[in-house]
C-alpha cells in the first residue's frame, strides 16, 4: 500500500477521534491530554503526506515512461531474435522453428496470405556487432524497429516514408487545397467567402511483386552454421534494397514494374524543368526557389536532392573564375550534404552530346513525406524442391508486395538537361 494512502487513513481516524473528544462538554485531563496529542500527530502527519506525495508523483512518472516505451522495446527485442538461418533450415530439413522465430512466424500466418514461411521486413535490416558464438552473450544494444525499409537506401535518404499495409487497396487522402483569408471592406464588409477544403486520394494496389531467388548448396547448409545467417540477410536485403530503388524512380508501371516517381513524373503531376545549360548551383537555386514560393520548404536546408556521381564530378571542378570556389561548394553552402543523394542506380546515365543528366529535389511539407512506398505483409519465403534436387542445394524465392505513388506533386520537382560540359 502506497505510504499517503496509510496517513489519509490514519488522518481520517483522528479527525474522527477528535470530534467524539471534542463534543464532550466536561472532558478529563486525559482526555484534553488526548486531544493535543491527537492534534500534534494529525500536524505531523500532514507534512509526512505532503512528502510522500512528492516521492511517489516521481515513482509514478518513472514508472509511466516504462509503460510508454516497454511495448515498442519488447517488440523490438523479439524482432531483433528472429534468424534467418531457421527459416532457411526449415525450408531444407523441415527443422520446426523454435524460439523467438517460431513465435514471430505464427503471429505473421494468423493475418494470412503466405505460401511459404513469412519473414518480417526488420529481419532484413543488417545487424552489426553482434556475436556469432552460442557460448558468448551479445555485446550490442538492441536497435529499436525501423519504420522504412533499408534506412541506408536512396529512396530513404530522399524522404520516402514505408508504410505497412495488411491487406487490400489503401488510400491516403492528402489536402491540396489552398484555403487563403481576407480582410472585410470597412465597418460593415464581408470577409472572404468559404473556401472549399479539398484532397486527392493517393492510392496503393498489391498488384506489384517483388522476387528475389536464392541459391544455397548443401556445403554451404553444413559448414557455415551461423555465419548463414548474416549472409542470408545481406544478399536478400541488398537485392532487394538495390530494385527497389530502381523502381521508387525509375520503375516503367509495365511489366509488373511500379511507376517511379521521375519515369512517371507527367502522370503523377509532378514539375519537370528542362534546365538546358551547364549544371551550375544556380539551375538548382532556381528550384529551392520555386519550392520556397509555394509553401513547400522554409529554406534551402528543407530540399534533398537526388544527383549521379558524374553531377558531382562535374560541379566539383567546375571552378569561379579566379577563386577557388567550385559550383559543388556553393550548392552544398545552401543543401546540406546530408540532403544530396548520390546514386547511379536511381537516376538514368548521362546521355546526348555534350552528355546531360537529371536530378529530382524533394521536401516533406506539414510532416507529409514527398514519397510513399507501401508492402502488403511480410516476405514471403517459398522453397522450391525440384531445382536444385540433384545436388542436395537449396533454392528459396522470397516475394514482397510493393507500390510506390506520390503524396504532393508540388513537394517534389524534375530537373533534366543538365549539361556536364561545353559552354
Amino acid at each position: 500500500m502506497l505510504e499517503s494512502v496509510k496517513i489519509t487513513r490514519r488522518q481520517s481516524e483522528i479527525r474522527q477521534s477528535l470530534a467524539e473528544l471534542a463534543g464532550k462538554d466536561s472532558p478529563s485531563e486525559d482526555e484534553i491530554r488526548s486531544m493535543d496529542e491527537l492534534d500534534r500527530e494529525y500536524r505531523q502527519n500532514e507534512t509526512r503526506y505532503r512528502a510522500a506525495l512528492i516521492a511517489e508523483d516521481t515513482e509514478r512518472r518513472e514508472a509511466g515512461a516504462d509503460l510508454e516505451t516497454r511495448s515498442a522495446q519488447d517488440w523490438a527485442n523479439l524482432m531483433a531474435g528472429f534468424e534467418l538461418r531457421q527459416v532457411a533450415l526449415a525450408l531444407d530439413e523441415g527443422r520446426q522453428l523454435d524460439g523467438q522465430t517460431a513465435e514471430i512466424v505464427s503471429e505473421l500466418r494468423s493475418a494470412g496470405g503466405f505460401r511459404g514461411i513469412p519473414v518480417p521486413w526488420q529481419a532484413l535490416e543488417a545487424r552489426a556487432g553482434e556475436t556469432v558464438s552460442a557460448d558468448t552473450p551479445s555485446a550490442t544494444q538492441l536497435r529499436p524497429i525501423i519504420d522504412r525499409l533499408f534506412p541506408d537506401s536512396v529512396a530513404a535518404r530522399m524522404g520516402a516514408q514505408m508504410l505497412s499495409i495488411e491487406s487490400g487497396a489503401v488510400e491516403w487522402p492528402v489536402t491540396t487545397s489552398a484555403v487563403s483569408a481576407g480582410w472585410a471592406d470597412g465597418e460593415g464588409g464581408t470577409v472572404a467567402g468559404p473556401t472549399a477544403f479539398t484532397t486527392a486520394n493517393r492510392a496503393m494496389k498489391p498488384d506489384h511483386n517483388l522476387g528475389v531467388q536464392m541459391r544455397i548448396t548443401r556445403k554451404t547448409l553444413k559448414q557455415s552454421g551461423a555465419a548463414l545467417e548474416q549472409a542470408v540477410r545481406r544478399d536478400m536485403s541488398g537485392a532487394m534494397g538495390m530494385e527497389l530503388d530502381r523502381a521508387a524512380f525509375l520503375g516503367t508501371g509495365e511489366g509488373g514494374q511500379p511507376l517511379g516517381v521521375i519515369a512517371g513524373a507527367a502522370a503523377y503531376g509532378i514539375r519537370e524543368t528542362a534546365v538546358g545549360a551547364v549544371a551550375s548551383w544556380g539551375a538548382f537555386r532556381s528550384a529551392v526557389t520555386r519550392f520556397m514560393t509555394a509553401n513547400t520548404a522554409g529554406s534551402p536546408g528543407a530540399v534533398r536532392a537526388l544527383i549521379r556521381p558524374e553531377l558531382w564530378d562535374f560541379l566539383d571542378g567546375a571552378l569561379i573564375e579566379g577563386t577557388a570556389v567550385s559550383e559543388w561548394d556553393r550548392l552544398v553552402k545552401n543543401i546540406p550534404a546530408g540532403n544530396i543523394a548520390m546514386t547511379h542506380n536511381a537516376l538514368a546515365a548521362p546521355s546526348g552530346n555534350p552528355l546531360a543528366t537529371a536530378s529530382l529535389l524533394t521536401t516533406a511539407a506539414g510532416g507529409v513525406a514527398p514519397i510513399f512506398i507501401g508492402a502488403w505483409g511480410a516476405v514471403d519465403m517459398i522453397r522450391d524442391p525440384f531445382s536444385d534436387a540433384q545436388s542436395g542445394g537449396l533454392r528459396i524465392t522470397a516475394l514482397a508486395t510493393m507500390d510506390v505513388t506520390v503524396a504532393r506533386p508540388a513537394q517534389l520537382e524534375v530537373l533534366t538537361g543538365l549539361k556536364l560540359g561545353g559552354a
